[in-house]
């Protein structure tokens, strides 16, 4: 062993011991490394910065941001709210669909954050159906390690290995050569689950207590409410075609207009009504009527105003809930508006928002509560645009706000561009096969795309790229770079072929995949890609094989982080919401991990050929 090979490794351990004890944080270790062996003069200077002109860099960086872009759209979310309605109380096909979902999902963003979206979602579905969180909250972090078995983009470590490949001169994994192993093992993972979640079985507690401020629906039961919401389409021999606001006089005829939504390209603009609003033919409204049903029902006719079904079944404004909310407020003493009439208050040219609700104490006023006069301690429910009403907190000294809805925070920053952001996924999905272009500029591609559509901005663009996860990649290629020059490369070679001897390649994929998936449970899956992939190739070298099989083995075996709950960040944030032990995991992970084995050694040498 060489001075160079003894200090790079010295390194080595202490990185890995910093990383265990996750003192200091991971991203500060891989700027020490970055350091540390220019220092001792392992390697250059260029070359341990080497890894800032990486263009999987760039590409991983600019995943972030179209990831991003699906949550602001809601993309994201729509999956979870689909996977609640279609499931329903069937634990058995819930468990199903949640794992499908996930795993598919993060086949295209961060798996981190597809977890993170979908906790808040699998603890609504628990506490509505009364299923233990417990028992869907590891499948939910099993299937989101599992999606980085199924493209290339899936995870970072698949990134690293590919780039590991080039740089030796070979041609990188395809988009989708890790897909006919992930795909297997998605399916033996949700049957595994299937059986083992009896072993989860635990309290249906979600594990924290419950909000105590008021949602949407809650104000529409108090306040009865439902059954005044209308969503309707101007009809082309509608007598408001053409007409200003100011001068249909809806008003007048018992109808609020709360909304206005006009198509616009692939979406749909929500308009806040103004007197000189114009309306025109297939403008949707959405509209409170204070007037009896039948009575409504003879105002559309009239006004040839199409009825359309409400999008959800809450009854009033949630169908309108990412741009639309509600309010309540409370007069206070030193207001000016003490005294006088709902009406002559105009709290929609004041502060845009209309008044639905009117409350003295515990009872609601029903009938005419729009010519009641003010006093102090009336409260109002107020309805309009989130931006009215978060305005309404910082302006208004006449009205104090009582309660802000828990549904504000569920508000989507560009709720109205999901499509767009589809289509834009699927753009640069289609790139990446079609190896027309390199993918990190299809990825480049989409984030201009994702900001010229409005999906994201250049803040939201900025906060999303993970620099803790950059810095960390950047900091341990160096390590690869000074292992090969120092010869440690051939020596975790030479040390993994003594293990196995003259035995069978299988078996030396499987101590390969023993040996990765060992290391990840240490350190982070990135840099254990980083560390293994140089020694997996020069495995293959060694033998005289292709070292695609062998690469894609630790692409695999770094994926494969079942098994303690510090293994991967997906399996830390389901720890407290599933109200899991460590031991949990041991349990349910070690099995699971075994299967992944079998699978692997199984089917790699199939689809990638060891000659």
């Amino acid at each position: 062993m060489t001075v160079d090979l003894a200090i790079v490794l010295a390194l080595l351990v202490a990185a890995i011991a910093m990383f265990v004890l996750n003192r200091p944080r991971m991203d500060a270790v891989g700027l020490i490394v970055i350091v540390a062996l220019p220092l001792f003069g392992v390697i250059s200077v260029p070359e341990a910065l080497a890894g800032f002109s990486d263009p999987n860099i760039v590409l991983i960086a600019a995943l972030f941001v179209i990831g991003e872009g699906l949550v602001r759209t809601g993309v994201a979310r729509g999956v979870g709210d689909w996977l609640h309605r279609t499931a329903g109380s069937d634990e058995t096909r819930l468990l199903v669909l949640l794992m499908g979902s996930v795993a598919l999902l993060g086949a295209v963003m961060s798996s981190t954050a597809v977890v993170a979206i979908f906790i808040p979602v699998v603890l609504r579905i628990a506490q509505n159906t009364r299923i233990s969180p417990s028992r869907l909250m590891m499948p939910l972090s099993f299937a989101a390690l599992i999606s980085g078995m199924l493209t290339l983009v899936a995870t970072t470590p698949n990134l690293v290995i590919s780039s590991e490949l080039v740089r030796q001169g070979h041609a990188g994994f395809g988009f989708f050569s890790i897909t006919p192993i992930g795909l297997p093992v998605l399916v033996l993972g949700v049957a595994y689950m299937l059986f083992a979640r009896r072993w989860l079985a635990g309290s249906t507690e979600t594990g924290g207590a419950r909000s105590r401020r008021p949602r949407l629906r809650d104000w529409i039961e108090r306040y009865e409410l439902a059954g005044r919401a209308h969503r309707v389409q101007v009809g082309p021999h509608s007598p408001l075609a053409g007409v200003r606001l100011d001068e249909a006089a809806l008003r007048q005829k018992g109808i609020n207009l709360l909304a206005i939504e006009r198509r616009n390209g692939m979406g749909r603009n929500v308009l806040r009504p103004t007197g000189r609003s114009d309306i025109r033919v297939g403008d949707v409204l959405l509209v409170d009527a204070r007037i009896p049903a039948e009575e409504t029902d003879a105002l559309l006719q009239r006004q040839d105003l199409t009825r359309i079904p409400l999008r959800t079944g809450a009854g009033y404004l949630t169908d309108g809930s990412q741009e639309l909310g509600m309010v309540e407020v409370i007069v206070p003493a030193e207001s000016t508006l003490l005294g006088q009439t709902v009406l002559q208050a105009q709290m929609r040219r004041e502060y845009g928002l209309t008044v639905i609700g009117l409350r003295r104490g515990r009872e609601v006023v029903r009938e005419d509560f729009l010519n009641e006069k003010l006093g102090v301690g009336d409260t109002l429910l107020l309805v309009g645009f989130w931006t009215d009403i978060k305005r309404l907190q910082s302006t208004s000294d006449d009205l104090v706000v009582l309660n802000l809805p828990a549904d504000i925070d569920d508000v989507l920053p560009a709720g109205s561009k999901g499509l767009h952001a589809l289509v834009i996924l699927a753009l640069v999905v289609g790139l990446m096969v079609s190896g027309l272009i390199p993918n990190v500029q299809a990825a480049l591609i989409g984030c201009l795309l994702m900001g010229l559509t409005g999906c994201i901005d250049f803040s939201s663009a900025y906060r999303s790229i993970d620099m803790k996860t950059l810095i960390l990649i950047v900091g341990m290629l160096p390590f690869s770079i000074a292992l090969q020059r120092t010869g440690g490369v051939d020596l975790a070679a030479y040390g993994l072929m003594s293990v196995v001897g003259d035995a069978s390649p299988r078996l030396v994929l499987a101590v390969l995949f023993v040996a990765t998936s060992t290391l990840g449970l240490f350190i982070s899956n990135t840099a254990t890609a980083v560390l293994m992939a140089p020694v997996a190739i020069s495995v293959a070298n060694d033998l005289g094989m292709s070292p695609y099989p062998f690469a894609m083995t630790v692409a695999v075996a770094a994926s494969t982080a079942f098994m303690t709950p510090i293994s991967s960040p997906v399996n830390t944030l389901v720890v407290g919401p599933g109200n899991y032990a460590f031991g949990d995991f041991v349990r349910i992970g070690v099995p699971f991990s075994l299967v992944v084995l079998l699978v692997s050694v199984l089917l790699v040498p199939i689809f990638l050929p060891l000659h």
